[in-house]
């Protein structure tokens, strides 16, 4: 049996990203490092990669373009302890309510569990947040509805939006500028809904494009050029270049004549990856960022 990846990691301790492995009950991690080769080929079926922890035990084939990477009935034991579903309300760990921010007029609102720290931020590719408050579980819910119905601030933003905008961010001061503009209107909000369980915490702007690798215009995470992203993998298909950047589920590698590709880990996750070589190239499905429909064929 060869090892099955099961996504990118983001530790709280504010270093790199970490591809993680399981094999079995056996789990590793690869630590990514910018500027170095990274390449890998998928082979066979793309599985399910269970839940909870647990292995599927069918085994069940998935779509090789599903982000999930989970069948049905795996899916739904998943979703079955997901505080994201509101399915156990009686969580006794303290969350923390966040702002995010991943590009200009893109704001979303969310919890996470104070233990978590940071990583719940970087897994969704915020390039800058703030904190909000902290407290009991309903109480950092209840904050949350109220400030999508007062502010008119989502809880969700398409991946793909936060992708299409990441090559074309403003400076640092600007970044936090609107994050401040939006915790000062949700710190009024106090006496109008905001939860007495719930405590305040100061405004202070964490900027994650360090990090990711992609601050400033013409970086390594920046290209000029067009982007591509990868779609999904094929049985067979290599995907080999020099690591640049990463943010959220993302890798950026630069392929040398196929231009900047990006690839999305959570397509990665279910199959089993063996390595490539330095000049294996791209040879998998990819589209243009924000170029619209889909294109089935290899680039």
């Amino acid at each position: 049996m060869g090892w099955q990846c099961t996504g990118l990691r983001w530790p709280d301790d504010q270093s790199g990203p970490v591809l993680a492995w399981s094999r079995g009950r056996q789990t590793r991690g690869s630590v990514l490092a910018y500027g170095t080769e990274l390449g890998f080929r998928a082979a066979g079926v793309r599985t399910c990669i269970g839940a909870r922890g647990n292995a599927c035990p069918v085994a069940a084939p998935v779509p090789e373009r599903s982000t999930g990477a989970r069948c049905a009935e795996c899916g739904r034991l998943d979703r079955a302890h997901s505080v994201a579903a509101d399915t156990i309300p009686d969580d006794p760990r303290t969350y923390r309510v966040y702002l995010a921010w991943f590009g200009a007029g893109m704001v979303k609102v969310g919890i996470t569990a104070e233990e978590r720290g940071a990583a719940r931020l970087r897994e969704q590719g915020a390039v800058v947040f703030s904190w909000l408050g902290r407290g009991p579980l309903m109480a950092a819910r209840r904050a949350e509805e109220v400030l999508r119905a007062a502010l008119g601030v989502p809880d969700r933003i398409p991946y793909a939006r936060k992708r299409a905008v990441r090559a074309d961010l403003p400076g640092p001061a600007a970044r936090a500028a609107e994050v401040a503009e939006l915790y000062g209107k949700a710190a009024a909000l106090d006496g109008r809904g905001w939860p007495e369980a719930l405590e305040r915490l100061p405004f202070e702007a964490v900027d994650h494009a360090g990090i990711f690798g992609i601050e400033g215009p013409g970086g390594p995470g920046r290209p000029d050029g067009p982007v591509r992203a990868v779609t999904g993998l094929v049985d067979g298909g290599a995907v080999a270049g020099r690591l640049v950047a990463a943010a959220g589920p993302d890798l950026q590698l630069d392929a040398g004549g196929d231009g900047v590709v990006v690839v999305d880990t959570r397509l990665m996750t279910g199959w089993t990856l063996a390595a490539a070589g330095e000049g294996a190239g791209v040879g998998v499905p990819t589209v243009v960022v924000g170029g619209g429909a889909l294109q089935t064929g290899l680039f």
